[in-house]
């Protein structure tokens, strides 16, 4: 129980400190940077989910229930967001007024943070506690990245640095929440831990595929995006080879 509440802590508060950098920055992100970082981080998730979500419910569960628990992650991150209301970070609308764009974003980001709280706890509760840190340590990898865009993104709606900071890192606060549901679910029902592995991954390949690998190539970054996802893709992979 305490590793994973530390665990889930410190993933969270990885969103924080990537938006911390906004307190020292005097200039903005270009698009290629912001584009570069989403990238990176999906090079990231991706490995973390084939590497370590994927063969750990393989080798629980077996076939069926790893292909039940992606096609349930899609499912529910699908339903998501089409009743949830989403923004992108990087081509959001004109004549939306600030206060809906501050809900907009809030909410999309509250959509990431679902599944990658869910895929912590649950990872805790499989039976090799390194893939349990492996994710955690993986999703806090991805948050620091995204805390900075969320800040920037704050900071273009004409808010203070501060202001914009606190904002930011309280957005990573639900996977603290979702991580220990995570957990709970399916330490006490342990034939759920296959599943819920599974459904882990499946939520990341989605908002990798839909939402990090589409926006990196929206500003005719494609080539450099494409480089960064792999570097983050093996800059994963050398971590797990390590740990």
């Amino acid at each position: 129980m305490t590793e994973v509440f530390i665990g889930s802590v410190l993933s969270a508060l990885s969103t924080g400190l990537g938006a911390l950098l906004i307190l020292f920055m005097k200039g903005s992100v270009t698009h290629r940077w912001r584009d570069t970082l989403l990238a990176f981080t999906a090079g990231i998730m991706m490995a973390a989910s084939t590497m370590g979500l994927i063969p750990e419910a393989l080798s629980i569960g077996g076939f069926i229930p790893l292909a039940a628990g992606i096609f349930l992650g899609v499912l529910a991150l699908t339903i998501l967001e089409e009743n949830i209301p989403h923004l992108d970070l990087q081509h959001s609308s004109k004549g939306i007024e600030f206060d809906e764009k501050a809900m907009l974003i809030i909410a999309a980001i509250t959509l990431h943070n679902i599944p990658e709280g869910l895929s912590v706890g649950v990872s805790y509760a499989s039976s090799s506690q390194d893939t349990g840190n492996l994710i955690a340590f993986a999703i806090g990898l991805q948050n620091a990245p995204e805390g900075l865009l969320v800040a920037l993104f704050l900071i273009n709606q004409k808010i203070s640095k501060l202001k914009a900071f606190i904002i930011a890192t309280l957005t990573g606060a639900i996977e603290i929440v979702m991580s220990l549901l995570g957990f709970y679910l399916t330490s006490y029902i342990e034939f759920l831990v296959p599943y819920g592995l599974a459904f882990a991954a499946g939520a990341m390949l989605f908002i990798i595929y839909k939402e990090l690998i589409p926006e990196s190539h929206g500003d005719g970054n494609e080539r450099t995006s494409t480089y960064s996802f792999i570097i983050g893709l093996l800059f994963m992979i050398f971590l797990i080879e390590i740990f």
